[in-house]
C-alpha cells in the first residue's frame, strides 16, 4: 500500500505541475498581453479548465496529510512562509480572474496585476521550493532545524525563475493549441524566445549543482539510466523546435510536457527512496498500514478515479480551438 500511494503522490504532482502549470503560464504571460482582446481571450482559453487544475493540488496536499504526516509536518515547518506567500497569490489570483469582467473599465487594470502577478508568485515560489529540496533542507532525526529562511539560497531563487519560465513555456504552447489569429503568432514568437530560455536554465543550473557538489548529483554517478530522460527531453526539445518552425499548433503543449514529464521523472528517481532527499525515506514517512489501508478505501477507489473522469470530460468537451467573441 505504501507504494501505492507512492505512486499516487507522484502522479497528483505532475498532474498538477502540468495542468495548472499551463494556467499559470498564461497568467505570467498575460502580464504581455497587447490590448484588452487579447486578455480576454487569453482568459477564455483556460477559463473552462483552470479551477479544476488546482485540484490536483488540494489532492496532493491532502496525501502528504493523510499517507506521510512527517514530509508534511517537515516540508511545512519549512517552507511556511513561501507556502503562505503561494497559498495569498493563488487566492489573489482567483479574484481577480472573477472580477475582472465585472470590473469597471478604469479599475480593471487593479485585477489583471492580481492576475499576473498572483501567477507570477505561485510560480516562483513552487520552483523554490523544488530547488530548495534539491540542494537539501537541514533536517536532523526528521525534524526541519533550518529556521525560518533555511530554504534560501541562490540557487533556488534560480530554480525559482527557471519555473517561471517553464510555466510560461507551457502557457505558451497552450496558447497556440488554443487560439487562432494574432494571439496565436504572438505565442508563437514567446515559444521561441521561452525554449532557449528554459534550455539555458536548464545548463545553468546542472553545471550550478555540479559546482557546487549536491549530493543529489551522486545519484548520476550511480545510476547512469537516469540519461535515459534527458536524452528524452532532448528529443522532446528538437520537436519543439520543429513544431514552433512548421507552426504546428498540436505539437509545441505536446512536446513541453513531455519535456516536464522527463525532469519531473529525472528529479523522482534521484530523490529515491527518499522523500525529503537524502533525510527522510519513503518508509520512515509513511502512515500506519491502517491508516493507509483505510485512505484507499475512500480516497483511493472513489475521489481519485471521480477526479481523474471528471479531468477527462472537462478537457473533452472543451477541446479545439477558442471560439470568436465580442469585445466591449
Amino acid at each position: 500500500m505504501i507504494m501505492f500511494w507512492t505512486a499516487v503522490l507522484a502522479s497528483t504532482t505532475l498532474l498538477y505541475v502540468l495542468l495548472d502549470g499551463f494556467d499559470l503560464g498564461v497568467g505570467v504571460l498575460f502580464a504581455f498581453a497587447k490590448d484588452e482582446a487579447d486578455r480576454r481571450r487569453m482568459l477564455a482559453a483556460i477559463s473552462p479548465v483552470w479551477d479544476g487544475n488546482e485540484t490536483w493540488l488540494v489532492l496532493t496536499g491532502t496525501i502528504l496529510f493523510g499517507a506521510f504526516p512527517l514530509v508534511y509536518a517537515t516540508l511545512l515547518s519549512a517552507f511556511y512562509l513561501p507556502l503562505v506567500v503561494m497559498l495569498g497569490a493563488l487566492i489573489f489570483r482567483g479574484v481577480a480572474f472573477e472580477f475582472r469582467f465585472k470590473a469597471k473599465i478604469g479599475f480593471r487594470w487593479l485585477w489583471d496585476v492580481g492576475f499576473a502577478g498572483g501567477s507570477i508568485v505561485v510560480s516562483f515560489v513552487q520552483g523554490m521550493t523544488v530547488g530548495a529540496l534539491a540542494r537539501g533542507l537541514p533536517v536532523q532525526d526528521g525534524h526541519y532545524v533550518g529556521g525560518t529562511f533555511g530554504w534560501y539560497s541562490p540557487f533556488a531563487l534560480l530554480c525559482g525563475a527557471g519555473l517561471t519560465l517553464g510555466y510560461a513555456l507551457l502557457g505558451a504552447g497552450w496558447l497556440v493549441r488554443k487560439c487562432d489569429g494574432p494571439l496565436r503568432d504572438r505565442a508563437y514568437g514567446y515559444l521561441a524566445f521561452l525554449t532557449a530560455a528554459v534550455l539555458a536554465f536548464l545548463v545553468v543550473a546542472f553545471v550550478y549543482a555540479l559546482a557546487m557538489h549536491f549530493q543529489i548529483m551522486g545519484r548520476w554517478l550511480e545510476r547512469p539510466y537516469l540519461l535515459v530522460f534527458p536524452l528524452l527531453g532532448v528529443y522532446a526539445a528538437f520537436s519543439l523546435l520543429r513544431g514552433i518552425k512548421d507552426k504546428q499548433d498540436l505539437l509545441p503543449f505536446r512536446m513541453i510536457a513531455l519535456i516536464f514529464v522527463t525532469a519531473f521523472a529525472t528529479l523522482a528517481i534521484s530523490f529515491w527512496p527518499f522523500m525529503i532527499p537524502f533525510s527522510v525515506t519513503i518508509d520512515q514517512a509513511a502512515s500506519p498500514s491502517s491508516s493507509l489501508d483505510f485512505m484507499f478505501w475512500g480516497a483511493g477507489l472513489f475521489v481519485l478515479p471521480l477526479t481523474i473522469g471528471y479531468t477527462a470530460v472537462v478537457y473533452r468537451v472543451f477541446r479545439g480551438k477558442v471560439v470568436e467573441i465580442s469585445f466591449d
